[in-house]
């Protein structure tokens, strides 16, 4: 008989009903090889004895393994694995004396094997991030009391139904009147995705414009996730330098002569990772040329609600008359990451296509989660929350660079951004990243090691360094972790 007192295991904690348990032991066992067809399983009574549970419940999993069609029972003999079952064979040990190469079950064609797993960011713990919203800001109450009430009104349960791969009608009405107030941007709710944040619009856009061997324009220092995705549809990424008045606009102008692009990828306000702003000269002569040349823009306003000085200039998007912008925008980035919601606006025929390669996909959003947005939208707690949020990113912000230019003159330059959640900090060239990161992390400090932000033509000692996320007397003990860990 088969060692049923370490085969079976009982969680007494679990919620899960005990002869649940027993029952998926079994069909754990039958399913892995290590029961055949036509096998006996032991009386009730005995694996009651093995495993320390009442005979009752050992029939009730019985019961259960027959009614489910794994088990059955012949009578006067006992209780069998079903002998209509295909056999599978048992698995093999692990050989631990001798090394093996593992094969694959099936072939694959694994794009991704050099990948690096994403930070986790929902481990607790003093952090320094590259620029995300404090989440303890956002009104999370207030957002699920709204989901809630949509949930329980009679009207709410339709949203329990599919709807439109566009995205929730209301949030999309709601998106559309915030960005013609704020930025002069004239979308129609029709021609508005809502999408699970700006990734997700950066790959839709990419599937749809982009074929093996098309080029993509993009920054020397650039969103990676953003050139990957370019680089995973099976487009060429030619580089543009940028500095401290955004992309040069020239340089692109040079290569426009010489070969044809198919777009540009460009994060016109706090351009990742390096924060500056593109130049309204600049702007303008981009959608002059992407007039001549015929070519899209892909516009990522990641953050555009996070200015402190000025006003910020206009989005490319509400200054394009010829169509050729595809804009993209995130509320997770100003709310919180976890609550994935962006849009994207285009083309109308553009945007058609692109809510049928989201059905793909993702038949739709989290609808009962959007409306909740579009309620806070509508009753002014959104704006309520990016006025409270931009005072609080502003002094954090200013008791960041203050404490940067003070303690660490000798170590980081930077500038002061003018908008964003972080700042763009080069680190003296003596200093190995890698190891201030595990220095830092032996002392209680999360923060990067600079990896991300590097390329192949990119490969500055620098890094972002965010200051929105943490409070003062964390940025305080922070930057004294800091300080004795470079």
């Amino acid at each position: 008989m088969l060692p049923y007192k370490s085969l079976i295991q009982i969680d007494r904690n679990s919620s899960v009903n005990i002869y649940i348990q027993v029952c998926n032991n079994f069909v754990s066992l039958i399913t892995n090889g290590t029961l055949q067809p036509s096998d006996v399983l032991p009386s009730s009574r005995v694996l009651a004895d093995l495993i320390g549970i009442n005979r009752n419940t050992v029939k009730l999993a019985y019961e259960e393994l027959i009614s489910q069609g794994w088990a059955e029972s012949v009578e006067r003999k006992g209780v069998f694995v079903l002998s209509k079952l295909p056999v599978i064979s048992k698995p093999n040990l692990p050989q631990t004396d001798k090394n093996h190469n593992q094969q694959e079950s099936f072939i694959w064609t694994n794009h991704f094997s050099n990948s690096i797993p994403s930070t986790n960011f929902q481990k607790t713990g003093l952090r320094i991030d590259d620029g995300f919203p404090d989440v303890r800001l956002a009104p999370v109450d207030q957002l699920m009391r709204e989901y809630r009430s949509l949930s329980r009104k009679f009207y709410g349960k339709n949203f329990l139904k599919y709807g439109s791969s566009k995205g929730s009608e209301h949030l999309r009405i709601s998106i559309s009147n915030y960005l013609s107030n704020t930025r002069g941007l004239v979308a129609s709710p029709d021609n508005i995705l809502i999408s699970k944040g700006s990734q997700m619009g950066i790959y839709l856009t990419a599937q749809l414009l982009l074929t093996i061997g098309d080029t993509v324009a993009v920054g020397v220092s650039n969103y990676g996730y953003a050139d990957d995705t370019f680089k995973h549809s099976g487009a060429k990424l030619i580089r543009i330098p940028v500095d401290e008045n955004g992309m040069d606009i020239d340089y692109l102008e040079n290569i426009l002569r010489k070969q044809t692009i198919k777009a540009l990828y460009i994060i016109p306000h706090h351009h990742f990772p390096t924060t500056v702003t593109l130049s309204m000269e600049r702007r303008l002569k981009l959608l002059n040329l992407a007039r001549e040349y015929r070519f899209a823009i892909i516009e990522d306003d990641y953050d555009f609600d996070f200015h402190y000085e000025n006003k910020p200039y206009l989005p490319l998007a509400s200054i394009d008359h010829n169509h050729n912008v595809i804009y993209i925008g995130s509320i997770s980035k100003t709310f919180a990451p976890a609550l994935r919601i962006g849009f994207m606006s285009g083309p109308p025929a553009f945007i058609n296509a692109a809510a049928s390669l989201r059905e793909l996909i993702d038949k739709q959003g989290d609808t009962l989660l959007e409306d909740a947005f579009s309620v806070l939208f509508n009753n002014g707690e959104m704006e309520r929350h990016f006025r409270k949020s931009l005072k609080i990113y502003k002094h954090r912000r200013n008791l960041f660079c203050d404490i940067l230019e003070t303690d660490f003159k000798n170590d980081i330059e930077f500038e002061i951004p003018e908008g964003g959640l972080a700042v763009w900090a080069t680190f003296d060239k003596k200093t190995d990243l890698i190891k201030m990161s595990q220095n830092a992390l032996k002392n209680g400090l999360h923060i990067d090691n600079g990896l991300f932000y590097k390329n192949e033509s990119f490969d500055k000692n620098a890094m972002r360094i965010g200051f929105a996320s943490i409070d003062d007397n964390e940025i305080i003990k922070a930057f004294e972790i800091l300080k004795k860990s470079l």
